[in-house]
């Protein structure tokens, strides 16, 4: 199970922190990752990091976003700073508990976990 929370309303420019708490499953053993759902639109990936911590940004967002993983807490984090309005949308985390071999962005779609999604919305 993943619970996320983290998702609110700010300004362009500003920043915002997802978590997203695993349960039932060592989440740092396999391929895990965020997307995005803006409105009207299909998901697209933002970033994943394979069990080995190969990390993949989408163009889009690289150099503002962030991910990391708490052992302790077995939760993963996606810091968001200077924020855009096309950053808007539902985000949801994902995890495959054994991954995918040595890939994870390519297969990310097929994780076996999502979790309930929260949403981010930034206005201009």
């Amino acid at each position: 199970q993943l619970l996320e929370s983290g998702g609110a309303s700010v300004p362009a420019g500003g920043s915002l922190r997802l978590s997203c708490a695993a349960s039932g499953f060592t989440a740092s053993s396999g391929c895990m990752g965020w997307f995005r759902q803006a409105p009207g639109k299909g998901r697209e990936g933002v970033v994943t990091v394979a069990k080995d911590g190969d990390t993949t940004f989408a163009d889009s967002v690289k150099g503002r976003f962030t991910i990391s993983f708490d052992n302790n807490k077995n939760t993963l984090y996606l810091e968001m700073n200077t924020l855009k309005p096309e950053n808007t949308g539902m985000y949801f985390c994902v995890e495959q508990p054994r991954g995918f071999g040595d890939s994870c962005w390519p297969f990310a779609m097929q994780c076996e976990y999502w979790s309930q999604g929260t949403q981010v919305t930034v206005s201009s």
